[in-house]
């Protein structure tokens, strides 16, 4: 995200990658108040535990915590309200058949500014089952020991 022009990333969800395969790939704005986006600045936010949910004809993202501002005071918001997220009808409503199929659900899998507007990278994901992370973990292990090889080698 960082290699666009005008972007910086404030988290990124690694668990999200790590529990689940990643199908696609959504941006959408979220409604936040201006001592969240202080925050936000501040880098003092925790995706770890979010979802994304379907009210009304509404995308919401809970679970995602954003620590209250400093100096902040009465105008702080409760650290895990639910966000509304703001994408087009058409897009919710996609989103909504795709996600009513089995074992599929919405995940932030980060949070970035674009220009001066906060967004949110939505991924469409699939559970993994244990062996599936087992499996990864070898092949991130096997990958490492080729390059620590590769390293050794070379300085010889």
């Amino acid at each position: 995200m960082s290699d666009k022009a005008g972007t910086k990333v404030i988290t990124v969800n690694r668990k999200a990658r790590h529990d689940y395969f990643v199908e696609e790939t959504y941006e959408a704005g979220i409604e936040l108040f201006g001592t969240e986006v202080k925050s936000l600045r501040a880098g003092t936010v925790n995706l770890k535990d979010s979802f994304c949910s379907f009210r009304d004809g509404e995308l919401f993202a809970c679970g995602i915590h954003i620590s209250p501002y400093e100096k902040g005071n009465i105008f702080n918001r409760d650290p895990l309200r639910e966000k509304k997220l703001l994408m087009h009808k058409r897009e919710i409503n996609k989103l909504f058949g795709l996600k009513s199929q089995d074992g599929y659900t919405l995940i932030p899998l980060s949070l970035y500014f674009s220009k001066s507007r906060v967004k949110v990278e939505l991924g469409l994901c699939r559970g993994k089952k244990l062996y599936d992370k087992r499996e990864d973990i070898a092949k991130k292990d096997a990958k490492r020991t080729i390059e620590r090889a590769f390293k050794s080698g070379a300085r010889e």
